[in-house]
C-alpha cells in the first residue's frame, strides 16, 4: 500500500511539473517548453498506464470497479486523448486545459475509496492532499514574489530610464526586456501553482463536507487573488500590454497576494 501511495503521489508532483511547461508555452510560444511538457506528460502516462495494470492485476478477483479505479481510468483517458491531439491535430490550448482537468480529476480521486477502508482511505488522503496544497502554496507565494520583485524592477528602471537619470546604480540594472523575461518566468511557474494549490484546498473542503468554509475570508480572498492573477496572464498572453502596465498590474495583483496572506489571521480555514 505505501508502494502505491508513493506512486500515485510521484505521478500527481510530475503531471503538476508538465502543467507548469504546458503553461510556459502557453504564455511565451516556446517550443522547448511544450517539448518538455509532453515528454513528462508522456512519463505520466507510462506510469498511470502501469499503475492502472497493476490495479487490474491485484483487483481480478473483485467483479466491481471502485471509484477509485474508475476515476483513474477516466484521467488515464484524457492524457491519451491529449497526447493524440498534441500528436496529430496540434491544437496547443486544447491540450493544456484537457490536461488541467485531468489534474484536478486525479487529485480528487485520492478521496475515493482504495478497498481499505473508508475512513482510514479518507484520513490518508486528506494527509496526502494536504501536504500537495501546503508545496503548492509555499512555491506558489515564493515565485509571485520573486515576480514582485521583478515588476517593481520594471516600474523603476522604466521610470528612470524615462527621465533620462543615467545614474551607476541604473547602468547596474539589466535590461527591460530582461527584466520582463525572467518575470514572465516567475508568472509561469507561480500562478498554475496558486491555481492547483487552491483547487486541491477547495476539493477538501467539498469532501469533507465543511461547505461553510467555501465563504470563508481566506478561500474567498484566495480566488479573488487567482482571478487578478489570470487577468495579468490574459492582458500578457492575449492582449499584448506594454510592460509598464503589466508591471502595475502585477504589483497590484501581488497587493491582493499579501492581503490573502494577512486573512490567516482571522481565518479558520487552517
Amino acid at each position: 500500500m505505501e508502494t502505491q501511495t508513493w506512486l500515485y503521489d510521484a505521478i500527481l508532483y510530475i503531471y503538476a511539473l508538465s502543467l507548469l511547461f504546458y503553461f510556459s508555452d502557453f504564455m511565451n510560444a516556446s517550443r522547448r517548453a511544450k517539448r518538455m511538457g509532453t515528454g513528462l506528460l508522456i512519463f505520466v502516462w507510462v506510469l498511470q498506464t502501469g499503475y492502472l495494470m497493476y490495479r487490474g492485476v491485484t483487483h481480478l478477483q473483485s467483479a466491481a470497479v471502485t471509484p477509485f479505479e474508475y476515476w483513474l481510468g477516466f484521467s488515464w483517458l484524457l492524457i491519451t486523448i491529449s497526447l493524440m491531439i498534441s500528436r496529430f491535430i496540434k491544437i496547443d490550448f486544447i491540450v493544456f486545459f484537457v490536461n488541467v482537468i485531468g489534474f484536478a480529476v486525479l487529485a480528487l480521486n485520492l478521496y475515493s475509496n482504495h478497498g481499505d477502508g473508508q475512513s482510514l482511505a479518507v484520513w490518508r488522503a486528506t494527509r496526502e492532499l494536504l501536504y500537495i496544497h501546503i508545496s503548492l502554496v509555499l512555491c506558489a507565494y515564493a515565485a509571485l514574489t520573486i515576480g514582485a520583485l521583478f515588476a517593481g524592477m520594471y516600474l523603476f528602471l522604466h521610470n528612470q530610464l524615462k527621465r533620462k537619470r543615467w545614474t551607476h546604480f541604473v547602468r547596474r540594472l539589466p535590461s527591460l526586456d530582461t527584466i520582463e523575461r525572467y518575470g514572465d518566468r516567475a508568472v509561469i511557474i507561480g500562478v498554475p501553482m496558486l491555481a492547483m494549490s487552491l483547487a486541491i484546498a477547495v476539493t477538501s473542503l467539498l469532501v469533507e463536507e465543511r461547505l461553510a468554509l467555501l465563504f470563508d475570508w481566506k478561500v474567498l480572498s484566495s480566488f479573488a487573488t487567482l482571478i487578478m492573477y489570470i487577468i495579468y496572464v490574459y492582458q500578457r498572453a492575449m492582449l499584448k500590454r506594454p510592460g509598464q502596465q503589466l508591471a502595475r498590474l502585477y504589483m497590484f495583483s501581488f497587493g491582493m497576494l499579501l492581503l490573502n496572506i494577512l486573512t490567516n489571521y482571522f481565518s479558520s480555514f487552517h
